[in-house]
């Protein structure tokens, strides 16, 4: 399923929040990885000096080997990795990483979803946002954190938590969630999440029993869980058996990584339930925005 993994970086601590992570997939699915990091012309416009005649020609050639130097130095922390690429553009960040993605099948994204570095900002809202709105590669999110000490380990991750509506959309991320499950050697956890409407205005004399509505919805989530366990079952993942949520579907979906240490959610940028719409935008995004756990995100295909 996967072929390579790109990591993206700016040169900054938040931004090297996601080489745990990368370290972790990269030896667990024998994977070749791309270092990338992308120099903006408005950064080479800066260090532009003419009365030092410090060209655009000097400075970007300096930019370039003080990125190559950056990228090789954090290589060495991807030992056990099957190969290292190191390579540095000049460009606008955003389109450099989707071409360069959508150059193989198979190029897995990983990126921190906020970064600084001198004047480059890459935040939800900016670079990763673009790329994750644009892209149709899959991409590994991790919100970057703020003093939160060296990245030279390698995460851990026990359970892969795969968050449904019931639509064939949504379901696209099993496939992907299995693949990583499988070689983390990780449980999978379903988890389907219901919300019942309660503001609405009935006629008179009637009152719907809102108790056997609610008990009726979760027998279907019931039987709908169950069958995709039993998907998982044939494919020899180790799995529970199913989680089932009243609520808002971002915040339990939030709160249940929370609670579930060392774990990693899988979940597709689009899907569909009745009238309401996992897309970004919605649910999805605000899970990737607020969740402080790793994110493993599909773009489903219509």
């Amino acid at each position: 399923m996967y072929k390579k993994l790109m990591v993206t970086l700016d040169g900054s601590e938040l931004s090297e929040s996601i080489l745990p992570y990368a370290r972790l997939l990269a030896r667990r699915l024998d994977l070749p990885v791309d270092l990338l990091r992308v120099v903006e012309r408005e950064v080479i416009d800066v260090a532009v000096n003419p009365k030092r005649s410090y060209s655009h020609v000097d400075a970007e050639q300096d930019l370039r080997a003080a990125s190559t130097h950056y990228l090789e130095g954090i290589a060495q922390s991807f030992a056990n990795a099957r190969k290292v690429n190191c390579v540095t553009f000049v460009g606008d960040p955003t389109e450099v990483i989707i071409e360069k993605a959508e150059e193989q099948d198979g190029t897995l994204i990983a990126m921190a979803t906020h970064g600084r570095s001198g004047t480059q900002r890459w935040y939800l809202g900016s670079v990763a946002d673009k790329v994750l709105h644009a892209s149709k590669s899959p991409m590994l999110l991790v919100k970057g954190k703020e003093n939160s000490g060296p990245h030279d380990q390698e995460a851990t991750i026990n359970k892969v938590l795969v968050p449904l509506d019931g639509s064939p959309l949504a379901e696209q991320a099993l496939p992907h969630a299995t693949t990583v499950a499988r070689a983390l050697d990780a449980e999978i956890d379903l988890l389907r999440v219901y919300s019942l409407v309660s503001n609405v205005a009935f006629g008179e004399g009637y009152m719907p029993n809102f108790e056997q509505i609610t008990e009726s919805v979760r027998e279907e989530a019931r039987v709908y869980l169950k069958t995709k366990a039993g998907e998982l079952t044939k494919e020899e993942v180790k799995h529970g058996d199913g989680i089932i949520k009243e609520g808002d579907a971002a915040a339990k979906i939030i709160d249940l990584a929370q609670e579930t240490p060392n774990s990693l959610l899988a979940m597709c940028s689009h899907g569909r339930s009745g009238i309401s719409r996992w897309v970004l935008g919605g649910t999805a995004d605000r899970v990737i925005r607020y969740s402080g756990d790793p994110v493993l995100v599909v773009r489903a295909a219509e």
